[in-house]
């Protein structure tokens, strides 16, 4: 009997596990891949008769050009949450907090999306700020949320969970995306003729998705933590050293320090495609907005295929050479992109 309330507990944790991926994805999607790119590159840019006459922005009494001040203020939050990370992550592990981490990250990244809602033209100081507050929260909350899987998942069972995430976050982002989507391409049909109203609507409705779905996994994963009896103390001394342990396991195991190299030249490359390909699409080859979504929400679905797929080939040939395989994908991938000159080329990548 025993066993099987175990079971229908871990299940249960898993479903809310996943549930916060099924949240913040949406943010992922709609705020980071699509349409507050192209919002951002739409309002700061002057343009004559199609032809862009100026893409300078002013902030602090600097000059940037307008998708550089962009890549500036995310690179910040990555690199603020990449700082804090192993101290907050220490934090988390010495003091039983890891719940209250990811609910902080999660509010103030939420709070931060609905704050786009007062970004208007001539804003791009609060524009920005937000963006990049919304970077740290959703990158500061997957630091905990990440954290979670080995606690609440057996190593047999880690790759199934992990994959239920990934089905909820995809399955979760594309529902609000459609949403979204139809406000900004169909603003008449609900009466709306100011422009900046269907984006900004979209950046509210994802903070309160991310908050509200948020809640929904919090609940569940707070049982978990009062049913292992977290501890509710913090000791920079057991912190500190907690850090140290880690930094000369590091050194003397060769195979974690190479994994960990390959994984940040692998991010820097990954993140950056991710973070830039609208501004790119939207600036340099001239889409629309609705070819930005539209491409980017087929993306998502063929993602859902692709993350089935290359389960399936693990199961045959080993994560090690299906990570191989992707890794192979991605170089060609970005290879190809130095060549593209048209939509065409653009949607093929």
């Amino acid at each position: 009997m025993a066993g099987a309330t175990d079971k229908g507990l871990s299940k249960k944790v898993h479903r809310s596990w996943a549930m916060y991926d099924w949240a913040n994805s949406a943010y992922n999607l709609v705020v980071t891949s699509t349409i507050f790119p192209a919002y951002y590159n739409a309002i700061t840019t002057q343009k004559s008769n199609g032809v862009i006459v100026n893409d300078k922005v002013v902030l602090w009494g600097i000059a940037f050009k307008n998708s550089a001040l962009f890549d500036y203020a995310i690179a910040f939050a990555y690199l603020l949450v990449g700082l804090l990370s192993p101290f907050l992550s220490s934090i988390a592990d010495n003091g039983g907090r890891r719940i209250y981490f990811l609910q902080f990250f999660c509010s103030i990244g939420a709070l931060a999306c609905c704050g786009l809602y007062g970004f208007v033209p001539g804003g791009v100081g609060w524009g920005i700020f937000c963006a990049t507050v919304a970077a740290i929260g959703y990158c500061g909350s997957i630091v905990f949320y990440n954290a979670y899987l080995p606690e609440i998942a057996l190593p047999a069972e880690q790759d199934k969970v992990s994959a239920l995430g990934y089905a909820y976050g995809y399955v979760g982002s594309v529902l609000l995306q459609l949403v979204c989507f139809v406000f900004v391409l169909c603003p008449g049909t609900f009466g709306i003729t100011d422009d900046t109203f269907p984006p900004r609507l979209s950046f509210l409705l994802v903070g309160l998705w991310w908050w509200g779905f948020g809640q929904v996994s919090f609940r569940g994963l707070q049982s978990k933590a009062n049913h292992a009896k977290e501890a509710a103390t913090m000791q920079f001394n057991a912190v500190w050293g907690g850090l140290v342990r880690v930094w000369h396991g590091i050194k003397r195991n060769k195979v974690v320090k190479y994994y960990l190299i390959a994984f940040f030249v692998y991010s820097m490359g990954v993140q950056t495609v991710m973070l830039a390909a609208t501004i790119f699409g939207s600036k340099e080859l001239k889409l629309q907005t609705a070819q930005l979504i539209a491409v980017i929400l087929i993306i998502q679905l063929v993602a859902i295929v692709g993350a089935w797929g290359m389960a399936r080939l693990s199961d045959l040939w080993g994560n090690l050479n299906v990570l191989l395989l992707v890794v192979l994908i991605w170089i060609g991938v970005c290879i190809a992109a130095y060549f593209i000159t048209d939509a065409n080329g653009f949607y093929a990548v």
